[in-house]
């Protein structure tokens, strides 16, 4: 080899593999897939836990511990700068305002929880189901109320 022949014969783009057009092309016939079987059907597509037959890593792995995802609070979360943002001074914050602002979206079981995000310069009278320590004593120093009601 010389110096002159080391990028010959090498494309920039490969071409792809034409299966299935004759005997001659050398993937002719069954197209690769072998005979018979799953998969060689159409649609089949291997699942990638798949390990050939022998029992797979999540079921060989013991399992230890538990899940409490089930009894996890939902609070949607809002922050003192939305408030802030979105409010004017003396305004009455509830789930209905924050709603028609479009602070919060979607389902919440557990209700609203404010965070102290953010600044406070408006007395705001806020009724939340949680506040977070921070959010409160903002709230407060700024002349407002935190005013805690059931979910």
């Amino acid at each position: 080899m010389q110096l002159h022949d080391i990028h010959t014969g090498i494309q920039k783009r490969k071409k792809r593999k034409r299966i299935g057009r004759g005997v001659g092309s050398g993937h002719g016939k069954t197209s690769g897939k072998g005979h018979k079987g799953h998969s060689s059907r159409q649609g089949f597509k291997l699942s990638p836990l798949f390990e050939g037959g022998q029992m797979p890593l999540a079921r060989r792995v013991p399992k230890r511990g538990f899940f409490n995802g089930a009894f996890k609070k939902d609070f949607a979360i809002v922050n003192l700068a939305s408030l802030e943002a979105c409010f004017e001074p003396g305004a009455v914050i509830d789930e209905a305002a924050l709603r028609a602002r479009g602070i919060v979206k979607g389902r919440h079981d557990d209700g609203i929880k404010i965070l102290g995000d953010g600044e406070l310069t408006k007395p705001l009278t806020v009724h939340a189901t949680k506040f977070s320590e921070s959010a409160a004593a903002k709230i407060a120093a700024a002349g407002g109320q935190a005013v805690v009601v059931a979910a």
